[in-house]
């Protein structure tokens, strides 16, 4: 648990948070944080949980089972809305109209967001 204590502290001052703040986020308390950092106290599995979600890493990074925050069998799929016509909006002011690839690129990105060969 003294590995998993080190990333959970790493974690916390990376993202410039006090432990106090910490404890506020996930629930608990500043000395309960200061003890699973310290690895003086064992976490329950809610509050690795809770960092990973916070934190947006997986149980096996906390663990120390690999140096990649995504874990090992992570991929990330974005959650894209299906046809947000903000988003659609947005892609086209985002291109030049005098440049060769625009409709191209355009037509690539409005497949993406659809998640499909509709555009």
């Amino acid at each position: 648990m003294q590995e998993a204590g080190k990333r959970l502290k790493a974690l916390r001052e990376g993202a410039m948070l006090s432990q106090a703040k910490m404890a506020e986020v996930i629930g608990s308390t500043q000395s309960s944080v200061n003890r699973y950092e310290n690895g003086q106290s064992t976490p329950p599995v809610s509050l690795f949980r809770a960092y990973a979600d916070y934190f947006d890493v997986s149980m096996d990074y906390i663990f120390a089972r690999t140096d990649k925050p995504q874990g090992k069998l992570y991929e990330y799929k974005p959650k894209l809305a299906q046809d947000n016509e903000q988003m659609r909006q947005f892609i086209e002011m985002c291109f030049d109209p005098s440049s060769p690839m625009n409709d191209k690129l355009k037509d690539t990105l409005f497949k993406m967001m659809l998640g499909g060969d509709e555009g």
